[in-house]
């Protein structure tokens, strides 16, 4: 027999959004170690808010949300508000009854300011490592960095002093270089190109460091773009880990980090330099005649993953937000999704 085509809805629904979503769904075990991270972090947050007033959005559900954000390529937060309002896997994973209002998008923003900074994320970032830590290789890295498009126009790159004409809309057959000009809408993004022959755009750099046995992320901060950041920003993560006692045996890189100063002060903290070799080389034999050199470079394409879900999936090939700090919280937020995404994945591999 026929089915009738009813259009009236039911006045009440029996059935809750936890039986909606399929038991093998990988968001089911995301959500799991989400929710240890978020729990683990009760007291940090208990610091963060006044003990009167009105409520705010809670932080786990703001949190909550940004990963959903990364994870299905939500270009806005007024797109992510439009699709938490009908979908019921997005209301679950936040924490959302079905009847429950979402909120406005610029209250969400005001929200995120207030909370999100780079203390908060990067005690976020460190919770979520504590538990993939068994998917991790204690010895061996990989580090390199990548550009982030700047969320400032061309026009906007203008001298300093404000002599420039037609207010930089025609800057075409000008000289224009970082310390004479800068951005009137964000300041802290630099011309930059990544190599000869590309477009310089106004960016940033974000660098990422690597374990070399699933290829995930166990550091990763965000700098202005010169010509120094690469080099300098993996030192700073080599030296974060160095200083804390945890052991790095060897690390990987391309031949952008074959100089004297990255190879010395690698040396220094008894990492071996395992970087690509250019025609003057900063190592010779007594390093690349090691097999653990040649299964370094062999594993160093694995970073580029990370880069290419980072930028194609999570929105950060170009920032939607301004200010280095702002940047950088964004881009370790990003490496923390990456990281939680992975995990699913893993345990069905058995890894």
């Amino acid at each position: 027999m026929r089915g009738k085509d009813h259009q009236q809805g039911s006045v009440f629904s029996y059935v809750s959004a936890e039986e909606r979503i399929p038991e093998d769904h990988p968001l089911r075990a995301v959500r799991r170690t989400v929710d240890k991270v978020l729990q683990s972090m009760s007291n940090s947050f208990d610091k963060l808010y006044a003990s009167a007033g009105r409520h705010s959005i809670p932080p786990e559900r703001l949190l909550r949300a940004l990963l959903l954000q990364c994870f299905y390529s939500i270009r806005s937060e007024r797109m992510l508000m439009e699709q938490l309002n009908y979908s019921w896997l997005f209301r679950w994973f936040v924490g959302l009854d079905m009847d429950e209002p979402v909120w406005n998008h610029a209250v969400f923003s005001k929200n995120r300011e207030r909370l999100l900074n780079g203390e908060v994320v990067r005690v976020f970032f460190a919770r979520v490592l504590d538990q993939v830590r068994d998917y991790l290789s204690d010895e061996h890295f990989t580090v390199d960095g990548t550009l982030i498009e700047a969320w400032a126009s061309q026009k906007s790159f203008q001298k300093k002093d404000g002599s420039g004409k037609d207010g930089g809309a025609d800057f075409h057959g000008q000289e224009r270089r970082n310390d004479t000009h800068a951005s009137r809408t964000d300041p802290s993004a630099k011309l930059y190109r990544k190599g000869h022959g590309q477009e310089a755009r106004l960016s940033y750099l974000g660098h990422v460091l690597v374990e070399n046995r699933n290829g995930l992320i166990v550091d990763a901060m965000a700098t202005e773009a010169d010509g120094y950041a690469e080099r300098d920003a993996a030192l700073l993560m080599l030296h974060e880990r160095w200083r804390r006692g945890e052991r790095i045996h060897a690390v990987g890189a391309d031949k952008g980090y074959d100089t004297a100063d990255f190879v010395a002060t690698a040396r220094a903290m008894n990492v071996r330099p395992h970087v690509s070799r250019k025609q003057r080389s900063s190592i010779d034999g007594r390093t690349t005649r090691h097999t653990g050199y040649a299964v370094s470079q062999r594993k160093r394409p694995l970073i580029e993953r990370t880069f290419g879900w980072m930028k194609s999936v999570a929105g950060m090939r170009k920032v939607k937000l301004r200010g280095l700090l702002n940047v950088d919280w964004l881009f370790v937020m990003t490496a923390a999704a990456y990281n939680l995404w992975r995990i699913p994945k893993l345990s069905l591999a058995g890894v």
